[in-house]
């Protein structure tokens, strides 16, 4: 079935959205403090559990052995995490990947390989935010 003119498929709307804002910072340390309302200690474990999560998460994402149905539901536990400590480059792409994974119906392709790539490269970045602010 052919699309109209112009319209948008949900595939190409995700693959969009995984780039990252120019100049939007892996964490956006503002939002985090106001999710912690201001105590930096719980700033702290909260950025500790993120990085921890988020790196398993892309890791079982990346592997070529799971299926689209567990990246998808892990792509959208690792956004509903970015989204609580203002990673939302790493939300995006993780958005982007769960849309592709649950409209490719079995299939992968080369568009979900890309949105794969693009999510490892924001999750190193907020990972290496993190460590940089840990010192």
């Amino acid at each position: 079935m052919l699309e109209h003119a112009g319209a948008e498929s949900s595939a190409d709307a995700a693959l969009r959205r995984e780039s990252p804002a120019f100049g939007d910072p892996p964490i956006d340390l503002v939002h985090l403090s106001r999710q912690c309302q201001g105590d930096p200690g719980l700033e702290e474990e909260l950025l500790g559990l993120f990085r921890a999560l988020a790196g398993s998460l892309a890791a079982q994402i990346s592997d070529p052995r799971t299926g689209l149905e567990l990246k998808a539901g892990a792509a959208h536990k690792l956004r509903g995490a970015a989204l609580a400590v203002g990673a939302r480059q790493v939300a995006n792409a993780a958005g982007a990947i769960e849309d592709m994974a649950r409209a490719a119906g079995g299939g992968g392709g080369p568009r979900v390989s890309l949105a794969i790539a693009a999510l490892q490269a924001t999750v190193t970045a907020a990972i290496a935010q993190i460590d940089r602010l840990r010192g």
